[in-house]
């Protein structure tokens, strides 16, 4: 039966690993605040260049070729999977690679090749037997607009060079801090606006020839959407690990409760029974 010293030993230990996972809760909790008024700012601005950009598309002319607008039978896929950096995040690491591994598993008929973000998904996905075309790591505990050119340079070059025919992003979006959103979208090729009623709703002006406002709008489109993907992320990951840290503090609470009622209990047993010692021994005396 353990001790007394053992409980206040394992009363200290978790006091110990409390006083850690609240310091975590709230250095999560200031960056959280952070990258959530990030990517709040940002969502607006990658909303209205998507439209702008499929809107062009839509009413394209025949004659203007880019390299990023061939579309090609998808054959050969180029996924891109953004995981965190760290664990204690709760579930959030396992259910976005469960959601990459069913998309691929999904497309296994096809030739795919992964671009890893994050340790997290670069340890899981170099267990499985799909072929990691670049790893990045330590780009998603903070959005950089520089590794997010980086990024997005690789996979136009791939996209232009014909060696995928199909970019796809697999990452979370930040909904709430208790539940964020799974993600897949098709990066490349641009997808028109379908809907007419849409599409007819703003007609914009363009200044310039189709082929100068695809050469500069593209690229900047693509570097844009991995950006956005890269402050979703964080975002999303600040708050699980929060979250994570909160619960852990508050169950780290609980056990230390447990823990002193039953030191309590041992302590009042041990007096019960010195009582009853000293209670016996002066009946005997007599």
């Amino acid at each position: 039966m353990p001790t007394l010293l053992d409980f206040r030993r394992r009363i200290r230990s978790v006091k110990n690993t409390q006083q850690i996972t609240r310091a975590m809760k709230f250095v999560a909790a200031a960056r959280l605040r952070r990258a959530q008024d990030k990517v709040i700012a940002l969502r607006p601005y990658a909303k209205a260049l998507r439209e702008v950009l499929q809107s062009a598309v839509s009413r394209v002319e025949e004659s203007v070729e880019h390299p990023l607008l061939v579309r090609r039978p998808e054959e050969r896929l180029l996924v891109v999977v953004t995981a965190g950096e760290r664990g204690l995040c709760g579930a959030f690491n396992a259910n976005i690679l469960r959601t990459a591994a069913g998309f691929l598993a999904e497309h296994k008929e096809k030739t795919i090749e992964v671009v890893t973000l994050g340790k997290k998904s670069r340890d899981a996905l170099r267990k499985t037997p799909w072929k990691i075309a670049a790893e990045f790591t330590d780009v998603t505990v903070l959005a950089d607009w520089a590794k997010a050119c980086e990024i997005a340079q690789l996979l136009i070059a791939r996209y232009e060079a014909g060696e995928t025919d199909a970019v796809y992003l697999i990452f979370n979006e930040f909904k709430s801090v208790l539940a964020p959103t799974h993600r897949i979208e098709r990066l490349l090729p641009i997808e028109a606006v379908r809907d007419e009623k849409a599409a007819t709703q703003v007609d914009y002006l363009y200044e310039r020839s189709s082929a100068e406002i695809f050469r500069k709008l593209l690229p900047r489109y693509v570097e844009m959407q991995v950006y956005r993907m890269l402050a979703e992320s964080s975002t999303a990951e600040h708050a699980a690990r929060m979250t994570a840290m909160e619960s852990a503090t508050s169950n780290a609470s609980d056990v230390i409760d447990q823990l002193t009622l039953y030191m309590n209990k041992v302590r009042q047993a041990a007096i019960t029974k010195e009582i009853i010692e000293v209670v016996s021994g002066a009946s005997l005396s007599e």
